[in-house]
């Protein structure tokens, strides 16, 4: 999940993995694959970072969990 901030200064987490589209107008409306949407302040670069980061995050967990040492 990512943190973005509403219009109003309130933080929030999103389940980055329902997003349908984002459109910019010129706030960034993200709409979830339900059709909700939300309006935030942060920028499509910013949003697409902190995907990416998170995905990154994830991908190092799973990595680290299944490493093994097989030399014994």
């Amino acid at each position: 999940m990512i943190v973005l901030k509403k219009m109003n200064g309130e933080k929030f987490l999103l389940n980055h993995n329902q997003i349908e589209y984002i459109e910019l107008i010129p706030e960034s409306k993200i709409v979830m694959m339900n059709h909700d949407y939300y309006i935030v302040q942060d920028k499509v670069d910013e949003i697409i970072q902190k995907i990416a980061e998170y995905n990154a995050k994830i991908q190092d967990i799973h990595r680290a969990i299944t490493v093994s040492d097989k030399r014994s």
